[in-house]
């Protein structure tokens, strides 16, 4: 689903640039679950998290209880008058049932203007197309520990040798667009703390953010790697054709170590190759 912030458009370069060994991966900003759901389930101990409480209610009951969460959703409707009905209510702490909270929350998800939960976007969507979904999803969550926790005690509270971590903080200097991940916001304080905790586990972390001056002097320490890549403005390009977003990826290994390890095929025309 989408998500403010979500990696669907750089999910198979991120993949490719995980380590080569672990046993334990950890998802610490969890959110639409771009790369969890494209990562290969494997025999690794999963994990993820986000601070929002809405959202991992809704993937716990996606996980615990999907049929309920398909009924509770089989009838909503498509209305700007629902909409502002549902957002206002969750915005009230509602003592609605987990269900019945996480059926709302998906449906302001679904039904709100570029899935950013504040505005109706007045787009036809069909709920029930998305019940497959559900299930799947509901399937590849089975084995997966799910948590609402400070990124710093999460990580403090899964970090092994053999842990490995990805995480996709609000950019800096774009909190203001996320909801509900923490008490005064993400703050500049936020990412020097997030900083400090990858700077000192035992394990790996590849770490995602936009390219800026802060975050490249927040990590320019020893043994420290960062990369640049660049996507499509998904905002942008709706009145700028082409636009582009510069990222960066910051990790504590050698980036490249999968593809370096990858099994090359013999070419007869490279050099080197086979001659007649």
């Amino acid at each position: 689903m989408s998500w403010i912030g979500g990696k669907k458009s750089l999910r198979e370069l991120i993949i490719t640039l995980f380590p080569l060994y672990y046993e334990r991966y950890i998802e610490v900003f969890g959110g639409g679950g771009w790369i969890l759901f494209h990562k290969f389930p494997g025999n690794d101990f999963e994990v993820y998290n986000d601070f929002n409480g809405l959202l991992v209610n809704l993937y716990r009951c996606v996980r615990e209880k999907p049929e309920e969460l398909m009924d509770a959703l089989r009838y909503v409707l498509n209305a700007r008058a629902d909409f502002d009905l549902v957002k206002n209510t969750l915005a009230r702490d509602s003592p609605a049932s987990d269900v019945q909270k996480a059926a709302w929350f998906y449906q302001l998800i679904r039904y709100s203007y570029a899935s950013g939960l504040t505005s109706y976007g007045s787009q036809p969507h069909d709920m029930w197309s998305n019940f497959p979904l559900i299930e799947q999803a509901h399937r590849r969550l089975a084995k997966v520990v799910i948590e609402n926790k400070d990124f710093e005690k999460l990580i403090g509270q899964y970090d092994r040798p053999v842990s490995f971590f990805y995480c996709d903080p609000p950019y800096f200097e774009t909190e203001s667009y996320y909801k509900n991940v923490g008490e005064d916001g993400f703050t500049e304080k936020d990412h020097i703390r997030l900083r400090d905790a990858l700077l000192r586990i035992e394990g790996k972390f590849l770490l995602s953010y936009n390219d800026c001056g802060f975050i490249r002097d927040l990590y320019d320490a020893p043994g420290i790697r960062i990369d640049s890549y660049t996507r499509i403005n998904n905002i942008k390009q709706r009145y700028d054709n082409g636009a582009q977003f510069s990222e960066i990826l910051i990790a504590n290994y050698d980036m490249q170590e999968r593809m370096n390890e990858a099994p090359t095929q013999m070419n007869l025309f490279d050099d080197g190759g086979i001659e007649f």
